[in-house]
């Protein structure tokens, strides 16, 4: 069975007075976290003072974004070997935010998960449609396009290493969220295209998170259904009390004691 897991991504909040606080919040709800991994990813600001706080923590560090060279003349930019030297496990890549507002794009963020698993950092590949394309019947054709463009050159022991994050553009921030049979639907063509990019066994490995107002309220249904494993987590995230409920209501399904 595959470990559920819940990221926080706390997008441009939090100066490091903040950071420290929910940091220290959560890790206190969540000293011995069973039947779920829970990684936060603050700004790069904030890494370092997190990821002090997280030493010898189960809690894992991660970083929202980063670029896909190892050094050189990249104004404003952070390199993946800079992460993993700070001491980041896992980084997103291709938020819908960094793919609509940036305007990266299928092949920047291919090369970002090279980087990324160059430096033995997990990848959090992030894919999923807009309202209009929902409504044009091109879900499965956009995250199609956005799974194969980012994993594309992958070999199986590097595509067994990274984590898809299925996040509605439509759901993010609107306070809406695909039901669970929408999300389900979508998961489990993911998991077929990694069965074909791949293996049927590498596929069944992979983890697939939901992401889009997740809420402790919403998390539970979302959370029974086999094909999600786990949630990015936008806005609520940013509550120590409501992650920490999220990051519990996601281990429910393993059936382990979640403290």
């Amino acid at each position: 069975m595959r470990t559920p897991m819940v990221v926080a991504n706390w997008k441009m909040h939090g100066r490091l007075a903040e950071a420290r606080e929910l940091t220290q919040a959560v890790r206190d709800g969540l000293k011995r976290p069973r039947g779920v991994e829970v990684a936060l990813c603050p700004p790069f600001t904030a890494l370092g003072a997190v990821a002090e706080i997280l030493t010898g923590s189960p809690l894992l560090l991660g970083a929202q974004n980063c670029h896909w060279e190892d050094t050189g003349a990249f104004t404003g930019e952070v390199s993946p070997a800079m992460l993993a030297d700070l001491g980041c496990r896992l980084v997103i890549i291709g938020h819908s935010e960094r793919r609509h507002i940036f305007r990266e794009t299928d092949e920047e963020i291919r090369r970002k998960v090279a980087a990324a698993l160059r430096h033995r950092l997990q990848p959090v590949l992030c894919v999923g449609e807009t309202a209009e394309e929902r409504r044009q019947g091109l879900t499965f054709t956009v995250v199609e396009g956005q799974l194969r463009a980012g994993l594309g050159g992958l070999g199986a022991e590097d595509l067994a290493r990274c984590t898809v994050a299925y996040e509605p553009v439509w759901a993010i921030g609107t306070g809406l969220n695909a039901t669970p049979g929408q999300a389900a639907e979508v998961h489990g063509y993911l998991r077929g295209l990694l069965s074909e990019l791949a293996s049927k066994e590498v596929a069944q490995s992979v983890r697939i998170l939901y992401g889009g107002s997740v809420k402790p309220d919403n998390v539970g249904p979302l959370a029974q259904e086999p094909e999600i494993d786990g949630a990015l987590v936008g806005g609520a995230s940013l509550q120590a009390a409501s992650f920490i409920t999220i990051a519990k209501k996601s281990a429910a399904k393993s059936g382990a004691s979640k403290e």
